[in-house]
C-alpha cells in the first residue's frame, strides 16, 4: 500500500515514521524548514514510556501534484486547515481513499462536496506527541483508553476500512472501527472542550485540577450539557460506554476524573 501522510506536525510525523518502519511505502508532505529537516535528519522519535529513540527516513514531498497516485492519503492537519487543502486533494483526482484524522464537529459535508462520498473516510488519532529536544516524544494510547478510531461514512465494516485498520495495527497503533464516526467526533468535542476549559481554569496544571473539586464538578456539568445538546440533535453518544458520565452520581465522578488527570501521562496528552 502506497501512503501519503499529508501534514508533518508531531502526530503526522509519528504515523508516517511508524508506517514506514512497518514496511509500507510512505511519503510525508511537508513545507519550509520542516521539509528540509525531514530530508536531512529523518523523523526522530522518542517513546514517552520506554525512552527508546529512533530515526526513520521517510520520503518527504513538498506538494501533491495532479496525477499523483496513492492508495491512501492520511490528512493529519487541524480542522482549520482542511478547507485550504481540499482543492489540492480534489485536483489530484486519482487517490480514492482520503482519511481525515482530525477534530471535526462540523461533519464531513465540506469534504464530501469536494471529493465525493466514496473517497472520504473519517478518523481520529490514538496518540499524543510533543516536541522535546529536537525529537518528537510520543505516547500511543491503549485500546481501553482511546485507540486510533476510524470509520466509513455509512458506518459499515467495509473491506477497505478493515485493510486500513490492519495496516495501522501492524504499525503499532491499536485500532477501533466506529459504526458512527461522525457521532464519535461530536462526542469527543463535547468532552474535550470542557476538559480543556477546566485545565485553563487551573493554569494548565493537571495535578492542580485533580485537587479542585469545583473545577472537576464544572467540567462534568459542561460535559453533560454537551451530551444534552447531542441528544437534542439526535446524535448518539459514541462510543456508548461514555454515557457513564450521564448516569453516575455526580459525587462519584470527581474521584474518577482525579485519577485520570493526575496520571503520569496527562502532561503529554494535553501537549
Amino acid at each position: 500500500m502506497k501512503i501519503l501522510v499529508y501534514g508533518a506536525g508531531n502526530i503526522g510525523s509519528l504515523y508516517a515514521a511508524r508506517l514506514k518502519e512497518s514496511g509500507r511505502d510512505v511519503s510525508i508532505l511537508a513545507r519550509g524548514q520542516r521539509l528540509e529537516d525531514i530530508r536531512e535528519y529523518g523523523i526522530q522519535l522518542e517513546d514517552y514510556v520506554t525512552g527508546v529513540q529512533t530515526t526513520t527516513h521517510v520520503k518527504a514531498v513538498e506538494r501533491l501534484d495532479p496525477g499523483d497516485l496513492y492508495d491512501l492519503i492520511l490528512v493529519v492537519l487541524p480542522k482549520t486547515a482542511i478547507s485550504d487543502v481540499l482543492p489540492i486533494l480534489a485536483a489530484d483526482g486519482r487517490s480514492s481513499r482520503v482519511m481525515f484524522l482530525c477534530n471535526n464537529a462540523a461533519g464531513p459535508g465540506e469534504m464530501v462536496d469536494a471529493l465525493g462520498g466514496e473517497s472520504v473516510l473519517l478518523g481520529f488519532p490514538g496518540t499524543a506527541a510533543v516536541t522535546h529536544d529536537h525529537r518528537i516524544r510520543y505516547l500511543i494510547l491503549s485500546t481501553l483508553e482511546q485507540p486510533t478510531t476510524i470509520g466509513e461514512l455509512d458506518g459499515s465494516r467495509s473491506p477497505r476500512i478493515k485493510v486500513i485498520g490492519g495496516v495501522l495495527e501492524k504499525a503499532g497503533f491499536p485500532v477501533a472501527i466506529s459504526p458512527n464516526m461522525d457521532a464519535w467526533l461530536k462526542t469527543h468535542v463535547a468532552e474535550i472542550v470542557p476538559t480543556a476549559c477546566a485545565l485553563y481554569m487551573e493554569e494548565g496544571d493537571p495535578r492542580r485540577l485533580s485537587r479542585s473539586d469545583e473545577s472537576l464538578h464544572l467540567m462534568l456539568r459542561a460535559i453533560r450539557e454537551g451530551y444534552r445538546v447531542l441528544h437534542a440533535a439526535r446524535i448518539p453518544i459514541t462510543p456508548a460506554k461514555h454515557r457513564i458520565f450521564e448516569w453516575l452520581p455526580e459525587r462519584v465522578i470527581p474521584a474518577l476524573a482525579r485519577r485520570m488527570v493526575a496520571s503520569d501521562t496527562t502532561a503529554i496528552k494535553i501537549g
